[in-house]
């Protein structure tokens, strides 16, 4: 649906510019949008490196092994039907952290880990006669752990630092404090929207 708006957009965009002898214009921001998304690119491919290279050490070093055990009252709070020690568990909590140094990139790939062992753990429940949802339906684990992955507390925001950085900003990482305050009421938002739902849909 985005890839039809998206297009529609742009035709729309150079129709107008034709019939309003725009076209030259047109062409160079096409150009120079070009060139920025390449210098972008590199930008970001530098900071990401570096802080997803920082996550490797600090998952060898067991920091992320010890700041699970240190979430692991969170994960309940959050997920209490997942059994304990699960492999969606693991890969909950590393999502989380990720999310939490404003490692989105880093992030995706034990998301879908997640979102996989959750799929296994309903399927499981399904062939064990527990009452679950139905094929094809998210459980409310899925939606839980979606709607934190939306709402996303963070403590450095990195890409914002980074964007603003590539356009110039004085201070890139001026918006930390007003990002963590963002995205900590959104989170607290998204925690009681998740177990008033789930409540509902149990009651």
């Amino acid at each position: 649906m985005l890839n039809y708006l998206w297009a529609a957009m742009i035709i729309i965009g150079v129709v107008f510019g034709a019939f309003n002898g725009k076209m030259p214009d047109i062409t160079n921001a096409a150009l120079d949008s070009a060139k920025e998304a390449v210098t972008l690119c590199i930008t970001m491919m530098g900071v990401m490196s570096f802080w997803v290279g920082m996550m490797e050490i600090a998952t060898r070093a067991g920091i992320i092994e010890m700041a699970s055990k240190k979430m692991r009252p969170l994960i309940r709070f959050l997920f209490p039907d997942i059994p304990e020690g699960h492999k969606a568990n693991e890969y909950i909590t590393t999502n989380f952290i990720a999310n939490f140094l404003g490692l989105g990139w880093a992030a995706t790939p034990a998301g879908l880990q997640g979102m996989s062992a959750l799929a296994e753990l309903e399927k499981e429940r399904r062939q064990k006669g527990i009452n679950t949802v139905k094929p094809g339906v998210a459980s409310d684990e899925m939606c839980t752990f979606l709607i934190m992955n939306i709402s996303s507390l963070q403590l450095i925001p990195v890409n914002v630092i980074a964007y603003r950085s590539q356009y110039g900003s004085v201070n890139p990482a001026g918006i930390v404090g007003a990002g963590i305050l963002a995205t900590a009421a959104s989170t607290m938002v998204a925690m009681v929207y998740c177990k008033m739902k789930a409540k509902r849909r149990r009651a």
